[in-house]
């Protein structure tokens, strides 16, 4: 944006990852579910429980009490264990829609989990940036569940 022209670079974002998991793909998606939901942390300010209602059409939000809160997504698709996808704002409160989406399959002494996140709109440098890094940090979490699950 340089030169004041916006390209379709500063409009999108692509983020993927592959997390690969020792806990069979049940408990991962349930370790991911709970992650993602009320054991919700950030890396800089600790927890942030969400409410995750795991169902189509079942919002993902921060409850902050007293009808107060911050609607992050819908969920666009779940098919237990194998995919849970999102659509909408996430922690943007600006013109921005995402699509988040986890594919897990069963592979040797564990669980793939592919995940992806795309989002179209006006993104700020601040979470161009930061997104990265928080997503990591949610998937390490996650992934820490379920194999302490697995040796539970």
């Amino acid at each position: 944006m340089g030169n004041g022209k916006i390209t379709i670079e500063d409009l999108t974002l692509k983020i993927t990852d592959e997390i690969h998991v020792r806990a069979s793909i049940a408990t991962t998606f349930e370790s991911l579910l709970e992650q993602l939901g009320p054991l919700n942390e950030t890396p800089d300010r600790g927890p942030m429980p969400m409410k995750l209602e795991a169902w189509p059409g079942g919002r993902w939000y921060r409850e902050l009490g007293g009808e107060n809160g911050h609607f992050w997504a819908t969920v666009q698709a779940i098919k237990r264990p194998t995919l849970l996808e999102f659509y909408g704002p996430l922690f943007m409160s600006y013109p921005v829609s995402s699509n988040v989406q986890y594919r897990l399959s069963e592979e040797p002494g564990g669980t793939l989990i592919k995940f992806r996140h795309l989002a179209l709109g006006l993104i700020e440098d601040d979470h161009r940036k930061g997104v990265v890094g928080g997503w990591g940090f949610i998937h390490a979490r996650a992934k820490a569940l379920a194999e302490n699950r697995r040796l539970n």
